[in-house]
């Protein structure tokens, strides 16, 4: 039989070499290992085999390990991953939900377990062919699935908007929108959010809460926004505004 290879993604060399470790001292046999070093190279790599096995990272520079599954997917639908992170957060689950294929095998394990258990969870899906999710990352998966706390696309969209910091003015050029569709989106976020189930007033001080600044934090401690996905949002943000101020005649 001949030998089949497993493509580690990962920009940490201690923590390939954890997983080079781990896999030569589980009773897999036969295989030989592939380091890449960023997303972009273990598509490359992916796309060369048949029937691609690769233990992924999320946070990777060129491409994370959500837009390198999407990219292997689209192509591959057979492909085996393993996404292995320290980050549970419910922005990571959210997106890979949204772009894993019909009858495809996968894992979510978090690099906090033991060496045992991450061998585990990388043989069941990898050989035994049978997905393996971490048991914090399920209930974080219940969570966007239950349509009361769980934030729709547009949701979604609203609270990238205002943790970038735009106005209702240039979110609603931004989207196409009028200033109350940027409103019924707002408050619609902060309804998931329980913001308005918060918010108090008193006569010395009005309202308790900043609605924007109160549903940013929320949203960061529930693991919907974090600062590495952030970058990748300001980064298109910028590319819009690039173009928006040449449409406007709008000088630097």
């Amino acid at each position: 039989m001949p030998a089949f290879k497993i493509i580690i993604a990962e920009d940490n060399p201690k923590d390939f070499e954890f997983l080079e470790q781990l896999l030569a001292d589980s009773d897999l046999a036969n295989f030989t290992i592939a380091r890449a070093p960023n997303g972009q190279a273990a598509l490359e790599m992916a796309l060369e085999v048949e029937n691609p096995l690769v233990i992924s990272d999320i946070q990777m520079p060129e491409l994370n390990g959500i837009d390198f599954a999407k990219a292997l997917w689209d192509q591959k639908p057979q492909a085996r991953i393993v996404f292995w992170s320290q980050f549970k957060d419910e922005m990571y689950v959210r997106s890979l939900l949204k772009i894993v294929p019909p009858e495809t095998v996968y894992g979510y394990i978090l690099k906090s377990n033991t060496k045992s258990r991450i061998a585990s969870a990388v043989v069941t899906v990898l050989i035994d062919e049978q997905c393996w999710i971490d048991p914090d990352v399920r209930k974080v998966q219940g969570r966007t699935g239950h349509s009361q706390t769980a934030l729709s696309d547009i949701e979604f969209e609203a609270l990238i908007d205002i943790s970038l910091g735009l106005t209702d003015n240039l979110i609603a050029q931004r989207r196409y929108l009028s200033r109350r569709g940027v409103q019924s989106r707002l408050n619609s976020l902060y309804n998931k959010l329980s913001i308005d189930q918060e918010q108090f007033q008193t006569e010395k001080v009005g309202d308790a809460f900043n609605p924007r600044n109160r549903a940013v934090s929320v949203a960061t401690h529930r693991g919907l926004i974090n600062p590495f996905e952030l970058e990748h949002e300001e980064r298109e943000l910028q590319e819009w505004l690039i173009q928006f101020k040449k449409r406007n005649k709008i000088k630097e």
